[in-house]
């Protein structure tokens, strides 16, 4: 059996020095020397593998022919964001996850194919999707991220008339304000955006549901509701120094980096501050993507300070590979205790302690145990947290009825409608912060359900 065909990768000694995007995609003879490795099983696992069911050995034979036009065809009938999934999905848990090759070897690289696909439609001219015969039902989708994108897209599709609120000034979400130019060029996320206003769809940005309008209102002038409006709501450690200057949260050092461009500042009036010492405590992608944009700023030094091992690191691998080759350093089994701070109220370091893993919580990972007489000191001008985040719970200002759990996710039945009738939910806001297609799966089964709600009606 023939190698995986490796990812042309932007060199690291440069790309630390720039926001261009580091993964540089396949080349045809690449492309379809990968698709040629495809065993085409009669009981393809990898599809059950992929949470919006694209038919992935189709779609991977008409590469192997070099019919690309029939290869994203394919994959557009149940994904509207395939230039977004190829470039920021872990398919190496999904997808990959299921290939037979992986018994033994390595998986088809599916997400680099399904990149390929895209970004070849791309480059030859995206074709107008076919608009629906309309239904005469409308639908609003709140939050246009992955989950609300994929959501609008298939209700489109089925002809009903769909408006996306959008409380940023541009849409697409998270894949807009959380992840880097140099892993998802935002130019790749607006001409996905563009395809769905072609499906009909209608998005109105600057628009808070729950300030300009409240969800009961909403629910008078819409036969449904989809509610995709994720987890913008930082969290952090509730640890001495959270308030000095120099800290922030992830996403609001991503918000400012990414869609507000403050990589381009004075270009673009909004600041950030370009620390020379860094610590981001996290070990998932919003740390690996803010620690790797600190540097891009000009930091001489970035941590990523993490409480458990590199074996239980969240972020994916290719992710960490990435930054490791950029220079970042992994302060493991490390936990920040407290953060310091000068007489003028900066920060001037971060107070540590080392951990051991002990025995399993309740989650199955070995539970991170202090260690003491560990304490020490690591120096940093800037500490950013990215250990997660939550929904934010304005949705349900000026709205009854609509339940939500300890943790402000909303509750939802198996359907995917929530508490008040016709209203669905789904992604982040429903799970907790969680990956790019999982929401687009939940977007996917609220609009099933939704279309059969509507059907009903």
């Amino acid at each position: 059996m023939a190698e995986r065909q490796p990812m042309p990768l932007q060199d690291a000694e440069e790309r630390r020095k720039n926001f261009n995007e580091v993964a540089l995609g396949y080349s045809e003879e690449q492309a379809v020397a990968e698709a040629s490795r495809c065993l085409q099983c009669k009981d393809p696992k990898c599809v059950k593998g992929c949470p919006v069911n694209i038919d992935i050995p189709a779609f991977i034979a008409s590469i192997a022919e070099r019919d690309f036009d029939k290869a994203i065809k394919i994959i557009k009938l149940t994904n509207a964001l395939p230039a977004v999934c190829g470039r920021v999905c872990p398919q190496e848990v999904q997808c990959e996850q299921y290939c037979v090759l992986a018994k033994k070897g390595q998986p088809i690289a599916i997400g680099r194919l399904e990149r390929f696909a895209a970004d070849h439609e791309s480059n030859m001219g995206i074709e107008p999707p076919k608009k629906a015969t309309p239904t005469g039902k409308r639908v609003a989708v709140v939050g246009s991220g992955p989950a609300g994108l994929t959501a609008a897209a298939d209700l489109a599709k089925a002809g009903h008339a769909v408006t996306i609120f959008e409380s940023l000034h541009e849409p697409g979400g998270v894949l807009t304000y959380g992840i880097p130019e140099f892993r998802l060029p935002k130019a790749i996320v607006r001409q996905e955006v563009e395809y769905i206003k072609k499906l009909g769809v209608d998005i109105k940005v600057d628009y808070v549901i729950g300030r300009i309008k409240t969800l009961d209102e909403l629910r008078e002038e819409f036969d449904a509701v989809f509610l995709g409006t994720g987890a913008g709501l930082p969290n952090f450690m509730g640890i001495e120094g959270e308030n000095l200057n120099g800290v922030y949260s992830a996403n609001e050092f991503l918000t400012r980096v990414n869609l507000m461009k403050a990589f381009r500042f004075p270009e673009y009036d909004t600041p950030v501050k370009r620390g020379k010492k860094v610590v981001v405590v996290g070990g998932g992608n919003v740390a690996m993507d803010a620690a790797r944009c600190a540097l891009r700023l000009g930091a001489d030094e970035v941590s990523i300070v993490y409480r458990r091992g590199e074996d239980e690191l969240p972020a994916r691998r290719e992710e960490v590979e990435n930054a490791k080759e950029e220079g970042i350093i992994f302060r493991l089994l490390t936990n920040p205790v407290r953060i310091l701070g000068d007489d003028k109220m900066n920060v001037r370091g971060v107070e540590c302690i080392k951990m051991e893993l002990g025995e399993p919580d309740e989650s199955g990972r070995r539970k991170p145990v202090s260690v003491k007489g560990s304490e020490h000191e690591i120096e940093a001008d800037m500490v950013i947290i990215a250990i997660g985040t939550s929904p934010n719970p304005i949705i349900f200002t000026g709205s009854k009825g609509l339940k939500s759990t300890s943790k402000g996710t909303i509750i939802i039945d198996d359907s995917g409608m929530s508490s008040l009738s016709g209203v669905y939910a789904g992604g982040d806001v429903v799970t907790g912060a969680a990956t790019v297609i999982s929401a687009m799966g939940a977007g996917k089964l609220a609009a099933q359900t939704i279309n059969k709600y509507l059907s009903e009606q």
